[in-house]
C-alpha cells in the first residue's frame, strides 16, 4: 500500500463538523442535511464522508458551523465512491476565492483542535488567540501551500 497520493492533502481535525447541503436549481438550498466527516482539503478542493451518494456534477453548500459567522461555499460533487464507512465524496471548489478561505477555515480548525489538546495534555486554558500564535510558531512551516509537494 502506497500513501503518495494523500500526502497533497491536509488531515483535518475530526472534532470540527461539517454539513453538507443540497442545492436546488434555483439557487435555494433543500431543508434536508446531514452532519459529515471532512477528511482532506486540498488547494482545489475537500473530500469528505457522507452518509448517501452525491451525483457527480450536483452542487452542494458546505458548512461549518463552528464558526461565527459560519463559514459556507457552494461546491461542486466531482466523485462519489462507496466505503464501508459511507460515501467518499470528492468536492471541487467554484473559485480560487473559495478555495483560499476553505484553506483558512482549515488552518482556524488546526489552531482550534490545537487549543483543545493543550487544554487536555496540559491543562493550559489558551486564549483564541494565544493558542494561534503558539500553533503559528510550532506548526505554520509544516502547513502545506497551494503546492505542498514543492520543495
Amino acid at each position: 500500500m502506497t500513501s503518495h497520493s494523500m500526502r497533497q492533502y491536509i488531515r483535518h481535525p475530526t472534532d470540527i463538523p461539517i454539513a453538507i447541503e443540497k442545492s436546488q436549481d434555483d439557487d435555494s438550498v433543500a431543508p434536508e442535511e446531514q452532519a459529515t466527516r471532512l477528511q482532506n482539503i486540498s488547494s482545489g478542493g475537500m473530500c469528505c464522508t457522507t452518509s448517501r451518494p452525491y451525483p457527480v456534477g450536483e452542487k452542494v453548500k458546505v458548512a461549518i458551523r463552528a464558526f461565527s459567522p459560519p463559514f459556507e461555499i457552494i461546491a461542486e460533487v466531482m466523485w462519489c465512491q462507496y466505503t464501508t464507512l459511507g460515501y467518499e465524496t470528492g468536492l471541487s471548489f467554484l473559485s480560487s476565492e473559495d478555495a483560499y478561505a476553505a484553506r483558512m477555515v482549515e488552518q482556524i480548525c488546526h489552531i482550534e483542535h490545537y487549543k483543545r489538546e493543550v487544554f487536555i495534555n496540559e491543562g493550559r486554558m489558551l486564549s483564541a488567540e494565544e493558542a494561534a500564535q503558539e500553533w503559528i510558531d510550532k506548526f505554520a512551516t509544516e502547513f502545506p501551500d497551494s503546492d505542498p509537494l514543492a520543495g
